[in-house]
Formats: structure tokens, sequence, C-alpha cells
């Protein structure tokens, strides 16, 4: 693989996961008030939280589901059951608090915050300019953007982590862009070992028929393109956008300050799929949602060694998988942390 990362704006480097406290973790979870292994999958979290936080006591709060949206050029080929203009429109929505996103961390104590990465319209003042252009080329006839956007694009995403104030424990991804699952079907299939047919599904809600469409145009968008699967640039100029270029930017600076990154679903998993291709040691820090609709969304977590949290039949994007997740992994650190041991309960184990 080309050496990407010397050809990426700002080089981060990703400290490996601090095995000392992953295993004192483990170690207080054979102590604690209840029979080994009787939390499940939770005791593990707990465990995994602590090797990239470099704490035996792992903690989720303060935790930000970061929103990112763009405009893709390759709508125009009808790829999606709604127009272009319902990104701009969606927008304003998270930014008004109305979006599925929006209620949902909420109710699980999150904070939200939504960033304008290339929408081709006008968006509130409140959303975060990181804006690259307004929305992308249509990749079925050139490139989706220039070598230079899609840096910009890598390099704007890792910035958004310097102006979250409450400095998260945990960032979850979300998106938003109309068209932005054909970005990543082409994206998957470049990055995976799996065909397009494997990898593209419904999106918005489209019909089989559509969805043929939808299979031909990432076709010609590749042919085109000619992006080369070895080198993640390459595919993010070719057949990206700019919120999945900016989340992979995100999640690489992330990681290097040991901030353990919640992936959405299948968008936000072609981000991490990018990002892992920059530095394969960012999946240290990767840690899964829900396991989407979207076909292609197993590809991806099987690529990057994840396991989900839940099925719930998801699909909505916007960082909404994320947002429930969060509230799971902060139940692991929590019943790590604050439940007794046998020795402080004062409970004989012999």
């Amino acid at each position: 693989m080309p050496d990407s990362e010397s050809t990426f704006p700002k080089r981060l480097k990703i400290p490996p996961l601090d095995s000392e406290a992953r295993h004192a973790a483990r170690q207080r979870q054979t102590q604690l008030t209840k029979p080994p292994g009787s939390l499940g999958r939770l005791e593990t979290m707990a465990a995994e939280l602590a090797g990239m936080q470099s704490t035996p006591t792992p903690a989720v709060d303060p935790a930000v589901v970061v929103t990112m949206a763009a405009d893709h050029g390759v709508a125009a080929e009808g790829v999606s059951a709604y127009p272009q203009s319902i990104t701009a429109a969606m927008v304003a929505t998270l930014s008004e608090g109305g979006a599925a996103v929006n209620a949902l961390c909420a109710a699980n104590g999150l904070e939200n915050i939504v960033v304008d990465m290339g929408v081709d319209g006008e968006v509130p003042a409140g959303v975060l300019d990181r804006r690259v252009a307004g929305g992308t080329q249509n990749m079925a006839h050139e490139p989706a953007m220039t070598h230079q956007q899609a840096l910009k694009a890598l390099e704007a995403g890792q910035s958004v982590l310097e102006d979250i104030p409450s400095e998260p424990r945990v960032v979850g991804l979300g998106e938003m862009g109309i068209a932005n699952t054909t970005a990543s079907a082409a994206i998957t299939a470049l990055l995976t070992d799996h065909s397009l047919e494997a990898v593209t599904g419904h999106g918005t809600g489209i019909d089989d028929e559509t969805r043929a469409k939808k299979i031909a145009v990432i076709e010609q968008a590749i042919e085109t393109t000619d992006p080369d699967p070895s080198d993640p640039i390459s595919v993010l100029r070719s057949v990206g956008g700019f919120e999945i270029a900016g989340l992979a930017g995100l999640t690489l600076a992330a990681a290097s300050q040991r901030v353990p990154v919640v992936v959405d679903g299948f968008i936000a998993g072609a981000a991490a799929l990018i990002a892992a291709e920059i530095n394969p040691r960012v999946t240290d820090y990767l840690l899964a949602s829900h396991d989407s609709v979207e076909p292609g969304h197993a590809a991806q977590l099987d690529a990057l060694g994840l396991e989900p949290c839940f099925e719930y039949g998801m699909r909505l994007g916007e960082g909404t998988g994320a947002a429930l997740a969060i509230s799971v992994y902060r139940s692991a650190c929590e019943t790590h942390t604050e439940m007794s041991t046998f020795a402080e309960a004062g409970l004989e184990t012999e």
C-alpha cells in the first residue's frame, strides 16, 4: 500500500492499546460482587475501553455524537428516493434539534454537534463550518473531488475534535447526505473482498429497479474514475464524499488522543474503512454500534473486526445507532467502576 499517511496534511501518531490497563480492568471484573462473566459483553466492553483510554477505570462521559453533512453530485443519477435538497433541509432540522439523533442524544445525555462538510445550500449559523465545497462532483462522470479536496476534508474532519469544548472521552460518528449510500457502497466494494451486488442496498428506500440502476452507476463511476484500492486517498477522491472524509479524519484524530470512536451505520463504516487504510492502528480504537440493515455494513464490520452491540433493524444514519450504543458502553463502564468488590462489601468468596 502507498504511504498515504505521508500525503496526509497532519501526520497523527496513534498509540498502542495499554495492555496493563486492560489487564487490570479484567482483574477487577473477577473481584466484583457477581459471578465471573455474568454481565457478559459488558465486562469485555469495559476492559476494551480501559485499554483504549489507558486507565483501569474507563469512563464514557462526556460523550458526543458528531453528525457531518455533505451533498453528492451522483444524486443527479436518480440513485436516491429523495431529492438532493433534503440534505440542507435535514441539516436545518438537526440544528433545530428536531431529528432522530437529537432525540436519542437528549435521551442519553449526549452532546450532538452538526458539521457542514459540503452542503449545497444555506445552513443555520449554529452548524460548525468545515465546508470544502458545495457538494462533490458526479462520480459517474468524473472524480468526486480533487486530490487536494480529499486531503482538505480529512484535515477539516480531524480539526473538529479540537473545537469540542467538553473534551469528550468517547466520540460517536454520524452523517447526513442524500446519495451517500452510493458513495459508501463504492468505497466498501473497493476496500473489502465483496462485490458491488453484495454491498449495495436500498438506501433511503428505493425499489429493486432503482437499486439495479444504483449498482450500474457505481460500476460506471469506478470505471470512469479508476481508483486505486490500495490508496485510500485515491478511493476518496474518486468515489467518496466530504462527510465521509471528514468522519475519517475525526476518527484518526480521536484515536491519536486515546478517544474511543463509536461507528454508526453504513456511511460511518465507510469512513472507518478509509481511516483504517490510512492508519491500520485506528481499528484498536473503534467500537461498533448496531448491525445496519444495509447489506454492506456486515462486510465493513467484518473487515474492521467489530461485533455490533445490537440489531434493531436500523438504517437511518445521523448517528442514531452510535447514540444508542454509547448508552450501552456507559453502562459497561458504570458497572465496572461503581460496583463493589467482594472485599469492599465484606463478603467471603471462599
